[in-house]
């Protein structure tokens, strides 16, 4: 059976409750070896803990602040953050980052992606650049991966990154949405790129060209399930309650989004999974124990 590797999904999401066990299995017969289960706050780090704990073989867990989730913060939160990082067994630092997007969206707009920011104001993006730094700094003193969101700051976010002393392994911007001239900037630093499902879609042929420009062992595949659902001929894996309104994104559906790369790329399918396959183990092999 063809293996594969999902560098960034949310499994432990609320959107699965009700069919994670359902999912899991589904994942397994699809030929999903193993998977990287990213916290985006506080709320959802036991989900995280609790997938890890109890599918060591699958699950790669992440625990972070996302930029959308930082209002949720309670004083003492970076003592809180830094035990979670014990307590989690093979744990690496994710989903953190910086979104300048989410502060231009209306309340509306911002609902569709989580109803709670719909609520309330996302937070300044200088406080979101300093709550990065914690998380980057934490992750380069302990020697963890980490999982980084970008949104119309790459620039700023490159920046940071160079001018801090110090690196972790290796880091995944995932879902890499910036240009093609900062690929190899970032890749300097210790980048690896995922390509998502969702860039399979027709108006994303931007995306698509950028990924051609990868490195070939900076290179990944990520879902980002429950969310970037591909394209329905890349949907073999549905998921029950799903709508146009509500679309979700199956982590089974990963060996076609991969299959949709390789054509993009004009690939071999078999040389792309192996392919695939070390760049995921050299990045996320300290942590997981592969290597």
């Amino acid at each position: 059976m063809k293996t594969f590797f999902d560098a960034h999904n949310h499994l432990q999401d609320e959107r699965f409750d009700g069919c994670r066990d359902r999912v899991l299995d589904e994942a397994r017969q699809a030929g999903v070896r193993r998977m990287g289960v990213n916290g985006a706050s506080a709320e959802d780090w036991p989900g995280v803990e609790q997938l890890a704990r109890a599918h060591p073989d699958l699950v790669v867990p992440s625990v972070g602040w996302h930029p959308w989730y930082l209002h949720e913060q309670q004083p003492g939160w970076e003592a809180e953050f830094e035990g979670w990082l014990d307590r989690v067994p093979g744990v690496f630092v994710g989903e953190i980052g910086l979104d300048r997007w989410i502060l231009e969206q209306s309340p509306a707009m911002r609902s569709r992606f989580a109803p709670a920011l719909g609520l309330i104001e996302p937070t300044p993006f200088e406080r979101q650049v300093e709550v990065f730094r914690f998380q980057w700094e934490v992750a380069v003193r302990r020697q963890l991966p980490v999982s980084i969101h970008c949104l119309q700051c790459w620039g700023v976010l490159l920046e940071l990154l160079r001018g801090h002393a110090g690196l972790p392994p290796g880091f995944l911007l995932h879902s890499y949405g910036g240009p093609v001239e900062l690929v190899r900037d970032f890749a300097k630093l210790g980048a690896y790129f995922s390509f998502p499902g969702y860039f399979l879609h027709e108006r994303k042929a931007r995306q698509r060209e950028v990924f051609r420009h990868i490195p070939p062992d900076r290179l990944l595949v990520e879902t980002d399930a429950p969310d970037q659902l591909p394209p329905a001929c890349f949907v073999t894996y549905p998921l029950p309650g799903a709508t146009d309104e509500r679309p979700l994104n199956h982590p089974a559906n990963l060996g076609s989004i991969q299959a949709g790369l390789a054509e993009v790329l004009g690939e071999d399918p078999e040389t792309l999974g192996a392919r695939v396959e070390a760049n995921f183990e050299r990045l996320f092999g300290a942590s997981t124990g592969l290597r």
